[in-house]
């Protein structure tokens, strides 16, 4: 009976009952929750049992950009460590951890979904899967920016020591850099999508995005200079200039999308003193 319901739990069986109204009542809505969250949890240890036995492949992965950064500094500038007895163990949960949270989102993210989806109307699950079909692969492509910029930043950075002092960077703090660094790129990349899912949703127009279009572009490259963790002028602008060119494109968007909603309602652009056609 337990392998049986395990295996169905997975399947994605119905485990609550609908009224005739179409509606679950609230004890099938926490059962339900409950069953996603614990295929999240099981998918998460599966990913972090496997993360573990190529924990060295990820070690290198994280730790590349820094490698990068201190071959080009002066030798003996900086030096990773790691602090207490229980530190090395912490370094590999916490790196492992990461790193199967990142590989399991595509799972844990659709189970969000399926889960909010029934109490969406038609419209709003039309614009989510647009989001979610847009989303991921905008967020995927501003962590390998982050990626690439990573060194820079770590160079300057570290260049800052002054001369005669190692800087000596605990690794579980690198680590936590790593991570923050990599999630500011990947959303600051969907800045973009949340604004023509604002537009999808009467809130934000088209016209209004052209006329602030200057203090946008000002705004966005103020938010890089202050997200990106160096103060250099290259990763700046590294993630400030694909944002802006997004930001055109998410006009336009919107700005078709108002054009096709006026032809669709005649009436949308009158003023409240017009008559309309009815």
């Amino acid at each position: 009976m337990r392998i049986a319901g395990l295996v169905g739990l997975f399947q994605g069986r119905p485990h609550h009952a609908v009224g005739p109204d179409g509606r679950m009542a609230l004890s099938d809505h926490f059962r339900e929750f409950r069953a996603r969250l614990l295929r999240c949890l099981l998918v998460f240890v599966v990913a972090l049992a496997v993360a573990l036995v190529f924990r060295h492949a990820l070690l290198d992965l994280v730790y590349g950009p820094y490698d990068d950064a201190r071959a080009k500094l002066p030798e003996g500038t900086t030096t990773a460590t790691t602090s207490g007895a229980g530190a090395g163990l912490l370094l590999w949960l916490t790196l492992c951890g990461f790193a199967s949270a990142i590989v399991t989102a595509p799972y844990w993210l659709y189970q969000i979904w399926a889960f909010v989806l029934p109490g969406l109307y038609a419209q709003e699950r039309k614009m989510s899967r647009i989001f979610v079909a847009v989303a991921g692969p905008l967020f995927l492509a501003g962590i390998a920016l982050g990626y690439l910029t990573l060194p820079v930043a770590l160079e300057v950075l570290i260049g800052f020591n002054p001369d005669g002092v190692t800087n000596l960077i605990d690794f579980n703090d690198y680590l936590q850099f790593f991570t923050r660094t990599l999630f500011v790129f990947g959303l600051a990349f969907n800045i973009p999508v949340f604004v023509v899912l604002l537009n999808f949703a009467g809130v934000v127009k088209g016209a209004s995005l052209k006329a602030y279009r200057p203090w946008i572009i000002i705004g966005t490259f103020v938010f890089a200079a202050v997200a990106t963790p160096s103060a250099d002028p290259f990763t700046m602008t590294l993630m400030a200039v694909p944002m802006v060119l997004l930001f055109f494109a998410s006009e336009a968007i919107a700005r078709f999308n108002d054009r096709r909603r006026a032809r669709r309602n005649p009436n949308a652009g009158l003023s409240p003193d017009e008559l309309s056609s009815i």
